[in-house]
């Protein structure tokens, strides 16, 4: 069956429906990384939008659910240039054609991605609808493709209820802004017991539970939606718990502190992107998938310093908190997809709640 899709500035690609048929409309945005599909499909962080993939064979080897980094995938929709029909993975279990279909997502493939992606690096990001109907009228769809807000996404993708993972050391309170489950795990693995709280959680309830620290996530959309969370990020910050915080979580305590966020002009989604620690001067491939940023150019130093930049674009990747037993990173440690370079990041966090 015939698929399309249509972008907000009138652009129409015509390829073949994978997954579901029915009609969608979200941010078109587009990831670099040659494989990890699955935790990309997986991810909290894509609610709200359709990923699509720059490497021109996706699927090749399968489906394994034990790699998913979610209890469903967030995708809006998924777009590949050609789609293996034929996976071979000695743990695969399933083919991305039944697993969209079975989440009910809608995608396409057989269209120029180089093309779409060279679209999007010029123009920005773009909204844009995944439709099988042939019919389609451009006056009557494209106001409603301009439209399209992401909106509050993290409530749609946080837990309903506090939950424990169990462990014999430090107790970190995590709050799940759109988790990834290998940062659980990464936690995990090093010995936390983990309780992990939604995003609304007030800072009261944390801090009445004693932890040792507190770990603050990854998650979709724009940081400022936020407004009730960074109200409470403020009173975490007072505490004097140490804090490690990614991606979202970064941009959120930069904005409970006074700083500012701007939205990219197409981010940086892939498992390849450089950073340098500013401390040591050290280059570090990470893997990474945000369209904000914090403008530590006007971060008062008083409050925070940078510590990792972008070697690309010389955006700002992480700060340290004066004063504080706190530091964030706008990248992703804990990979999944991507490299585990900057893992010890996790142990840092570990070190500094044993010192605290």
């Amino acid at each position: 069956m015939k698929a399309f899709l249509i972008l907000e500035d009138g652009q129409v690609f015509e390829g073949t429906s994978i997954g579901s048929g029915r009609e969608v409309i979200s941010e078109i945005v587009f990831n670099t990384s040659m494989t990890g599909y699955l935790e990309v499909m997986t991810d909290p962080s894509y609610a709200g939008q359709a990923v699509v993939m720059t490497y021109p064979l996706i699927g090749n080897y399968g489906i394994c659910y034990e790699d998913m980094e979610s209890v469903k995938p967030w995708v809006s929709g998924f777009i590949v240039g050609r789609l293996s029909d034929l996976p071979s993975n000695f743990r695969s279990v399933d083919a991305i054609q039944r697993f969209l279909e079975k989440y009910d997502i809608p995608g396409i493939e057989g269209i120029d991605t180089r093309k779409l992606t060279r679209t999007l690096r010029e123009s920005g990001t773009l909204n844009g609808m995944i439709t099988t109907n042939a019919q389609y009228d451009l006056e009557e769809i494209l106001p409603r493709i301009k439209a399209y807000t992401t909106g509050k996404v993290v409530e749609a993708v946080t837990c309903r209820e506090k939950y424990v993972v169990a462990g014999d050391g430090p107790k970190v309170a995590l709050m799940d802004f759109g988790v990834k489950k290998n940062i659980i795990r990464s936690l995990n693995k090093r010995g936390c017991e983990v309780t992990v709280y939604p995003a609304l959680t007030s800072a009261e309830e944390i801090l009445q539970s004693h932890p040792d620290g507190i770990m603050l996530t990854n998650g979709p959309g724009d940081p400022k939606e936020c407004v009730s969370i960074i109200e409470e990020l403020k009173k975490l910050y007072q505490s004097d718990v140490p804090i490690f915080a990614i991606c979202l979580g970064h941009q959120l305590m930069a904005l409970a502190n006074g700083a500012d966020t701007y939205k990219m002009k197409y981010g940086h989604r892939g498992g390849n992107h450089s950073v340098k620690d500013l401390s040591t001067g050290r280059c570090y491939v990470s893997s990474q998938n945000h369209g904000y940023v914090v403008d530590a150019e006007h971060m008062d130093p008083a409050v925070a310093t940078p510590a990792f930049i972008n070697v690309n674009d010389k955006t700002n990747e992480g700060l340290n908190y004066t004063g504080k037993k706190l530091f964030t990173v706008q990248f992703h440690p804990e990979a999944c997809p991507g490299p585990q370079d900057t893992g010890f990041l996790f142990d840092r966090f570990i070190e500094m709640m044993k010192n605290a």
